[in-house]
């Protein structure tokens, strides 16, 4: 099964300008974590093993120093929407590295990068610009034979990647290539796995044989292997299961002793010092043959997804797994035993961000995508160490989370409001629907009178809930059926569609201005949402990103197209130009502690502050991310990204600014 993921920004190192004053903050924001997410691959450095590269889906690479038990960015060679399913290092030069990426925007092109500086450069080579790579290896016999598989066929280069040829014929027949193996002892037989059965070439690409003899028709082949001892034996995996050729391809059987509810195996690898030790990662758990594939047993647990598998040369016992949502796992028994080994790596998709208004060093977020490994994450010590939080979601999607009155925690999910009360979350969902109608009675006069009669029907919001705000006395919620409110602090709520729109974002409301939005459409209201207006910019606004109200009731909206402002009391939006990015403004929020507005741009990652109501902006920082949502205590900023979990301003840069701006109190 194919990963659809979507793309995150590599950290960008640079200082920080302080806002109006020539000194710069010396500090460099860092990610808090949650620890784990999705690996696509590993790779290893053959001249020291403790060198391990880790490449995701979002086209950044991670790199360990200490055999797996820490991480810290590396590299990002191209797009950030880029899938990096394999990396390879020259066993002669390791300072000559080889990724291939396949892009998840638009699946047809991708690239094949080149370092010859250990990584600190990349490049990407001219002969497989715009290729969708989904396989490559290098021959073990010489390493500067570099074959890859990609949508439209099989090429290999003999000189390191500087040339290519095709191997493949052009007629089309062998085409999307999932995989390949290169013989170890003769670089011209090269194996290639389609999403449709297997092929193979014993010349270089003169002839090819349609190896699919013992193999149940329409597999899609997902990995093969050469036995690096004797290269008659080749293991292939499919999605109809794991078969094996001592025939170097010409007739496979399959492997028994696997379940069929384990068919996709993603990959196999084998013991480098023994041979008939092979693992095979599957969408249900790592499966182990100790006798090469006479009998398996399963050595995790059945949730968990295995993208691919490193085996430390120097000692087999050693085995790290990389994995779905997980992140990397590490055993030093032989694979009879897991941990997470994921200090360092964050690769979560962030929704949302919410640290505690008292409490700083109280985080919660709620992230998307991560199932029964996802939900909401809390951490007590500023990021430090997480736990999940996620009982009685129920593997819900969380997309916002709001802190109300006495430190109670709320959340919005793919599915209705929850509470937080104790260590588990309790849904509150009950909606009220007035209904009046006139009825008519005789009194005992004899007269007819007509009097007003209201009844209340009840039901349960299951919609989505995509941003929560708190008042004082009253709580709002846009959700994907209208706009919600609650006096009662959740207890049951009222509301339902704005000017006929249901599908609704963002809410915010201060005094008796209030704005909420779709993704393109504005919608403010001066009474306290009683009446409501349509702002006339929907035409310009591609996707709102974020919006937010100063204390003196001005709306501020980030957009696709940049900033949009509304003074207070007005319904007419202008197009902010200056100090701003011009367009992809992410993040919008209004610092209270610091009396500041502050912004982030989607591409950059920069940071923008305005102290003047927005009259005037400048670039306040860079934070190297982009951020989706800003959580503000102490003058300290905690940023939501999209795919590298939590990002927060250094404390020693918010006390900086706290002391550079007009002063103190907490929110």
């Amino acid at each position: 099964m194919k990963s659809r993921l979507s793309s995150a920004k590599w950290l960008i190192t640079l200082t920080i300008a302080l806002l109006c004053s020539s000194t710069l903050w010396a500090g460099q924001w860092t990610v808090l974590g949650p620890d784990g997410g999705d690996v696509r691959s590993l790779a290893y450095d053959p001249h020291n093993p403790d060198r391990i590269f880790l490449g995701t889906s979002t086209g950044v690479i991670f790199v360990s120093t200490d055999a797996g038990q820490s991480w810290s960015r590396f590299a990002r060679p191209g797009a950030d929407d880029f899938v990096l399913d394999h990396i390879a290092i020259n066993p002669k030069d390791s300072n000559i590295m080889y990724v291939s990426a396949w892009s998840v925007q638009s699946q047809q092109v991708g690239e094949i990068f080149r370092s010859r500086d250990g990584g600190k450069t990349w490049e990407q080579l001219s002969g497989m610009h715009g290729k969708s790579i989904r396989a490559m290896a290098l021959a073990a016999s010489d390493p500067n034979v570099i074959v890859t598989g990609a949508l439209d066929g099989v090429f290999r280069s003999k000189d390191g990647g500087d040339n290519w040829e095709r191997l493949s014929p052009n007629n089309g027949e062998i085409k999307n290539i999932e995989s390949i193996a290169v013989d170890p002892k003769d670089p011209n037989v090269v194996y290639a796995g389609t999403w449709h059965l297997a092929w193979k070439t014993p010349d270089g690409g003169a002839n090819w044989e349609h190896i699919n003899k013992g193999m149940i028709d329409d597999s899609d082949v997902f990995s093969i292997i050469v036995d690096g001892t004797n290269s008659s034996n080749v293991y292939a995996s499919a999605c109809s299961g794991i078969y094996k050729s001592e025939m170097a391809g010409e007739l496979f059987h399959k492997i028994q002793g696997m379940p069929f509810s384990a068919r996709r195996t993603r990959v196999l690898k084998q013991d480098p010092a023994n041979p008939s030790v092979v693992f095979a990662g599957t969408t249900e758990g790592l499966w182990k043959t100790m006798d090469a594939g006479k009998s398996w047993r399963r050595v995790t647990n059945p949730e968990v997804v295995v993208n691919d598998v490193f085996i430390d040369p120097r000692n087999d016992n050693r085995v790290l797994l990389a994995t779905n949502r997980m992140g990397v796992l590490a055993s030093n028994d032989g694979a009879q035993n897991f941990v997470a080994s994921n200090q360092g790596f964050s690769h979560r998709i962030v929704t949302a961000v919410m640290a505690e208004k008292t409490d700083p060093n109280t985080i919660f977020v709620g992230m998307v995508n991560d199932r029964e490994f996802g939900g909401v994450y809390v951490s007590h010590d500023g990021g430090v160490h997480w736990q999940q939080k996620n009982s009685g979601l129920d593997g819900r999607d969380v997309f916002t989370l709001q802190q109300a009155g006495e430190g109670v925690v709320l959340a919005g999910t793919n599915r209705g409001m929850f509470k937080l009360e104790g260590s588990a979350w309790h849904p509150m969902n009950e909606i009220v629907v007035e209904h009046e109608k006139t009825v008519v009675a005789r009194a005992k006069n004899g007269k007819r009178v007509k009097h007003t009669v209201k009844t209340e029907t009840k039901s349960e919001l299951n919609a989505r809930v995509t941003d929560i705000d708190v008042t004082p006395g009253e709580w709002f919620a846009a959700t994907s059926d209208g706009l919600f409110h609650s006096t009662t602090h959740g207890k049951f709520w009222v509301g339902g569609p704005v000017l006929g729109q249901r599908d609704l974002v963002f809410v915010r409301a201060q005094g008796d201005t209030m704005v909420t939005t779709t993704r393109h459409d504005i919608f403010v209201s001066k009474d306290g949402g009683k009446t409501w207006e349509q702002a006339g910019v929907g035409k310009f606004i591609s996707k709102i990103h974020g919006v937010t109200i100063t204390p003196d009731g001005d709306v501020w909206v980030a957009s696709k197209e940049g900033a949009f402002h509304a003074a207070s009391g007005s319904n007419n939006f202008e197009h902010v130009l200056s100090g701003l990015p011009y367009h992809d403004l992410g993040a919008i929020a209004f610092d209270v502690n610091n009396n500041r507005l502050i912004a982030s741009s989607n591409v950059s990652g920069e940071v923008f502050e305005s102290r003047d109501n927005g009259r005037t902006w400048q670039r306040a920082s860079d934070a190297g991310w982009p951020i989706r949502s800003f959580s503000v205590v102490r003058g300290r900023v905690f940023g939501a990204t999209p795919f590298d979990g939590v990002v927060a301003q250094p404390p020693s840069e918010a006390n900086e600014r706290e002391r550079a701006g007009s002063g103190g109190g907490s929110n």
